[in-house]
């Protein structure tokens, strides 16, 4: 593990047709943005309702849901997973191997 996020989400901002239906129960694909300086608010990115490449494109306004804050990180960041779909059988993308950290920790 490499990053812990705390965020918040107001749930009747998610619009409707937003939400699908899977094998597990009821689904909404959103996008978490860790920005690398702090808002206004103490906030580090918003939460905004997944846009497909069109309305990235045209530049479609983001329907906002939230907010998410870093609580606590190793130093390290998950890489994303390949374009191409590579991906590593269960997929996901296998990280790097972790650094050795001197641990100076009294317990």
């Amino acid at each position: 593990m490499a990053t812990i996020l705390n965020a918040s989400i107001d749930l009747t901002k998610i619009p409707k047709d937003a939400i699908y239906v899977g094998k597990k129960g009821k689904y909404a694909n959103i996008s978490i943005t860790i920005n690398d300086e702090v808002d206004q608010f103490g906030n580090q990115g918003p939460i905004t309702i997944a846009q497909s490449k069109e309305e990235r494109d045209s530049k479609a306004p983001k329907t906002y849901l939230g907010n998410v804050n870093v609580v606590w990180t190793n130093g390290n960041n998950v890489a994303p997973v390949p374009k191409d779909n590579a991906q590593h059988p269960g997929g996901f993308q296998q990280a790097p191997p972790a650094k050795a950290v001197a641990d100076d920790l009294p317990f």
